[in-house]
C-alpha cells in the first residue's frame, strides 16, 4: 500500500468505520472519504482545493470561499502593488487556475466526488479575477460579489451544461470561470449605464 492510499484511509471518516452493516449503496457512501480537516491535511492538494480550510464551512462553503478570495485579493493582492499591473495579473490568475486544474482533480479523485463542495479553490480563482477588474470600492466589490455568487449557484446556460460534460479538474475550475465572466458582463453594463 502506497502513501497516498494510507493517507487517504487515514482520512475515512470515524463514523463510517463504525457505521452498522447497510445496502451495498449506503455502504459506497460510506467509504468516501468525509471533508473534513484530516482529509485537508493530508496532502497540499486537498489544502489548495479545499481553500485553505474556508471550503470547510458547515453550511455554504462556495461562499465562504468566494468570502475568502476577496479578503485574500483584498488584504494582500490590492494592497501588493507589483500585483497592479496587467501582465501580471494575467500570469497569476492562469497559473492559480492551472494549479488549481490539477489540485482539484486530485481531490476530487481522491474524495470519490469529482466536484465536491468542500473544493473551493474555483470559487476563489473565480472572484480574484472579478474583483481585478471592477473598480476598487466596496460597493462595487460588493456587487461583484453577489453576481459571480448568482451565477456560481444558478448556473444559467452554458454554465450547466459545461458543468456536465467536464468532470474533472478542468471543469471545476472552468465553470467558475464561466460565471465569473457573466457577473463581469453585467457589471460592464452597470458601469457604462452608471458612468
Amino acid at each position: 500500500m502506497n502513501s497516498d492510499s494510507e493517507e487517504r484511509n487515514a482520512a475515512v471518516s470515524d463514523a463510517s468505520a463504525a457505521a452498522p452493516a447497510a445496502s451495498p449503496a449506503a455502504e459506497a457512501v460510506l467509504a468516501i472519504p468525509r471533508a473534513n480537516a484530516r482529509f485537508m491535511l493530508a496532502h497540499p492538494a486537498h489544502l489548495l482545493a479545499f481553500g485553505f480550510g474556508s471550503g470547510l464551512a458547515p453550511r455554504a462553503p462556495g461562499t465562504f470561499g468566494t468570502l475568502f478570495g476577496w479578503l485574500l485579493f483584498d488584504v494582500w493582492l490590492a494592497r501588493w502593488s507589483a500585483w497592479n499591473q496587467p501582465w501580471v495579473i494575467v500570469v497569476g490568475l492562469v497559473v492559480a487556475f492551472a494549479i488549481g486544474v490539477v489540485a482539484c482533480h486530485r481531490t476530487g479523485a481522491d474524495l470519490g466526488v469529482a466536484d465536491h463542495g468542500a473544493m473551493v479553490w474555483d470559487e476563489i480563482v473565480a472572484i480574484v479575477l472579478v474583483l481585478s477588474l471592477v473598480p476598487r470600492t466596496f460597493w462595487w466589490q460588493l456587487a461583484a460579489f453577489a453576481l459571480f455568487r448568482l451565477f456560481d449557484v444558478t448556473k444559467p446556460p452554458p454554465i450547466r451544461g459545461f458543468e456536465r460534460r467536464h468532470k474533472n479538474g478542468f471543469g471545476v475550475m472552468a465553470d467558475d470561470v464561466i460565471a465569473a465572466f457573466f457577473a463581469l458582463l453585467v457589471l460592464a453594463v452597470a458601469k457604462r449605464v452608471l458612468g
